[in-house]
């Protein structure tokens, strides 16, 4: 796989988050059309939060190619949805869709229900969905602006894996996107970098929780990356700059990040718990 560093993304802009992939450009590099799967996931069954764009397609269809059944979750960008759900069934894997706001805490149980009730059984359980908003300043954040980035961001966690824990048996896996702000922190995504941070702690406080189960719990924190929440968090200017200051010179793919969540989510990670891996373009945050 090789992406270009000249490849480059014009001033744009979306007006409602978490932003649609139809609508970008260029569109996000999603798979590896050179991939050669090896069965690394025959017959599990996946949840992915998010799973209709961004880092989530890429996870979803992923999974698919290396054996597994998807449910992918998302809000309410059906057009994005369906095109992955297409997707992922051109590899030969089933997959559902399921639309509704992560951040009710009733709608957890519907997913994992009518996962249960599709595939019969759980074993990936990704936490991905997410949104951001940028600020000035720390005084513009509303009461209302706050709280909805922690119900979608870090209490759609809880909720899911308190829904989905009944159903996974030992050795089933569970993996939080995080990101680099939880580590660096971000001075105008102030919000949505204390979720991130919240969720590194989450990562590790289940994974001690988790261990006598056999229940192996891990993150992913992306540094910049060409998925819609980009144009539907910042200016046009900032838009075609994003990603830019990384030592690689560019934003990376959802392409990219999506094999970290693949390697903790195989046998080849079975020593890994607590832990959270980097694909962030050579920032070093020491974390």
């Amino acid at each position: 796989m090789s992406i270009d560093k000249d490849r480059q993304q014009p001033s744009q802009h979306q007006d409602k988050q978490p932003g649609e992939r139809s609508k970008m450009t260029p569109l996000p590099k999603t798979e590896d059309d050179d991939y050669r799967p090896s069965g690394k996931l025959l017959d599990k069954v996946a949840i992915i939060t998010g799973g209709d764009s961004g880092i989530g397609r890429a996870v979803s269809i992923l999974f698919a190619k290396e054996g597994a059944d998807v449910a992918i979750v998302y809000y309410d960008e059906h057009e994005d949805a369906r095109d992955t759900q297409e997707r992922v069934e051109k590899t030969g894997r089933r997959c559902i869709s399921i639309s509704g706001d992560l951040g009710d805490p009733s709608f957890s149980q519907v997913v994992v229900e009518k996962t249960l009730d599709t595939f019969g059984t759980l074993d990936i359980l990704v936490n991905n969905a997410g949104e951001q908003h940028a600020y000035q300043s720390i005084a513009d954040v509303t009461p209302e602006d706050l709280q909805r980035t922690f119900q979608t961001n870090i209490f759609s966690m809880f909720y899911m894996i308190q829904s989905a824990l009944p159903a996974l048996g030992e050795g089933s896996i569970i993996i939080n996107t995080t990101s680099v702000t939880a580590y660096q922190g971000h001075p105008t995504l102030i919000p949505y970098a204390c979720t991130k941070g919240a969720i590194t702690t989450l990562t590790r406080s289940l994974a001690i929780s988790l261990a006598e189960k056999n229940i192996r719990v891990n993150g992913v924190a992306p540094g910049p990356v060409w998925t819609p929440l980009i144009p539907a968090s910042f200016d046009e200017s900032k838009v075609e700059r994003f990603g830019k200051n990384t030592l690689l010179g560019r934003p990376g793919e959802p392409v990219e990040i999506a094999p970290c969540y693949l390697f903790l989510a195989t046998e080849g990670a079975s020593y890994m718990t607590g832990q959270v891996l980097h694909p962030n373009g050579g920032r070093i945050i020491n974390g």
